[in-house]
């Protein structure tokens, strides 16, 4: 499909929303804005977009930013209002996207607008940055022939430029002969420290142990050469022990009478976050296409094998053996049907039919429908369920199915005499969600196997598709929840998951 076509059909709607979410979400300054101007600015930026994206000219985005920069100084914005406000256009265009392309032509139209947005952010905030410091300057400049006189009037400027730096949300700082001599507010706070732990310490105290030697080796380049600058990417360290991806925009400065590297950075953890659920997302969407396809190719032969079989079972010359071996195959493709079942769960979105249902009703449903199997186990069933109806706006079918996957996870590593104990009970946040748990004495699952047991065709049962537990992570998730798992002591496993909006009856 032509991306030129899909932009052009999707143009007003990706404008409207992108507008839309530019004044609700990304920060009070956007919220004050007119919303005629935010058309003006989005509607060039969406039609810049589509020229580096389309065909490859950027022209009009570099227009666009030397524009853009001068109203957002003007307004007061900070540095990460406006690169948020760019990283919308990824947000509004990637459900369009993925909806109208599959396979390489996603990949490809992906690269292109990574390509597009990560050279528009960098090249606004060098231009941004830039204008900044050039307006400080000048204004420096201005100040240095009256300064004798106007002592007073310095010192209030100096005190309007620390105000300055302290107010954008990106860390600022000086390092002065290895030195940190200045940090703003954000910076310590990136770092986890106050500003008198952080000022006199040597830089290399908040940097992670991997990235040590990459940036000494930077920084000793850039003091070796006046006037150098630089962008780059590194781990921080902060005052916990964790180490946070950050970027560095870096250059050679003058700090009382002294050279000095004067820097910015921004915590990139959300985009790097974002870019994995890009990649992600890509390979889930290839394995769904092929599944899919899969599944369907088999399941009309498999059907056609089913119903022969239960003629045959219906043959009363058949007896002995082989009326077992028939048993046997009549068994086995009705676990390969669950297995495509589990396939086809897998790839298929989860568009919800919300209705208010009781959770309760739901769980002894479920309970129902597996009873035949917990008395073949010979499984004892405890439930725990509040006096007061707990109910909430659910799809009724897609919850049953997946408390039924839970259920079935702990019959299966359950022997004869096992225990599944199963309870309901409101949130603990303001009762304002469901929580359904699910306990079996069962025999837990290896510590290191626990973060991956969600993952999709993660198994370390033998006739296990790794499908089960992940379609339920979907279900739930999809409910705008959460599901967790943990080992129980001495033995067992607990699966639990919380559902929001709970509704009185």
């Amino acid at each position: 499909m032509d991306i030129r076509e899909i932009l052009t059909r999707h143009r007003d709607h990706v404008i409207k929303e992108w507008i839309e979410r530019l004044h609700l979400e990304v920060s009070k300054r956007y919220c004050e804005r007119p919303l005629d101007e935010l058309f003006a600015t989005v509607s060039a930026a969406n039609d810049a977009n589509f020229a580096v994206i389309v065909q490859n000219d950027f022209s009009e985005i570099d227009a666009h930013i030397k524009w853009i920069t001068k109203i957002r100084l003007e307004g007061g914005f900070s540095l990460s209002e406006v690169q948020n406000a760019y990283e919308l256009y990824r947000t509004v265009l990637l459900p369009i996207l993925t909806k109208e392309l599959t396979g390489e032509e996603l990949l490809q139209v992906l690269q292109r607008l990574n390509k597009c947005l990560f050279y528009t952010i960098t090249k606004f905030s060098n231009y941004f940055q830039s204008l900044h410091e050039k307006q400080i300057k000048d204004y420096a400049q201005n100040l240095e022939g009256e300064v004798e006189k106007r002592t007073k009037e310095l010192a209030e400027s100096e005190a309007k430029y620390r105000v300055l730096i302290e107010e954008i949300n990106d860390g600022y700082f000086v390092n002065q002969n290895g030195i940190v001599v200045f940090a703003n507010k954000a910076y310590c706070d990136m770092h986890g420290y106050t500003l008198s732990e952080v000022m006199g310490r040597p830089y290399t105290d908040f940097i992670a142990p991997e990235s040590l030697g990459y940036v000494k080796k930077l920084y000793e380049e850039r003091i070796s050469v006046s006037g150098s600058q630089d962008l780059y990417i590194y781990s921080r360290l902060h005052k916990n022990g964790s180490c946070l991806p950050t970027e560095n925009k870096v250059k050679i400065i003058i700090y009382q009478g002294e050279y000095a590297a004067a820097g910015i950075c921004r915590d990139i953890t959300e985009r790097m976050e974002m870019e994995r659920r890009i990649r992600e997302s890509e390979r889930l969407a290839n394995i769904g296409q092929l599944t899919t396809s899969l599944a369907h190719e088999i399941r009309n032969p498999l059907s056609s094998v089913k119903v022969n079989i239960q003629i045959l079972l219906k043959n009363t010359m058949f007896d002995g053996n082989d009326k077992r071996r028939i048993e046997i195959m009549s068994h086995e493709i009705t676990r390969l049907e669950k297995i495509l079942s589990e396939m086809l769960d897998f790839a298929r979105p989860a568009r919800l039919n919300l209705k208010p249902v009781s959770i309760n009703d739901l769980i002894d449903s479920c309970l129902e429908i597996l009873d035949a199997r917990f008395k073949e186990k010979d499984i004892a069933i405890l439930k725990r369920f509040p006096a007061k109806q707990l109910r909430a706006l659910m799809d009724s079918e897609m919850i049953e199915q997946a408390i039924i996957n839970i259920l079935l996870n702990s019959i299966e590593v359950l022997t004869g005499g096992g225990k599944i104990a199963i309870s309901t009970k409101q949130g603990l946040k303001n009762g304002k969600s469901i929580k359904v748990e699910v306990i079996d004495n069962g025999i837990g699952i290896h510590t290191e196997d626990l973060p991956y047991i969600f993952d999709p065709f993660f198994s370390k049962k033998a006739k296990g598709t790794g499908l089960g537990l992940y379609n339920v992570k979907k279900i739930v998730e999809a409910h705008g929840g959460q599901v967790h798992a943990e080992n129980k002591k001495p033995r067992g496993m607990r699966i639990w998951f919380t559902i929001p909006g709970t509704e009185t009856p």
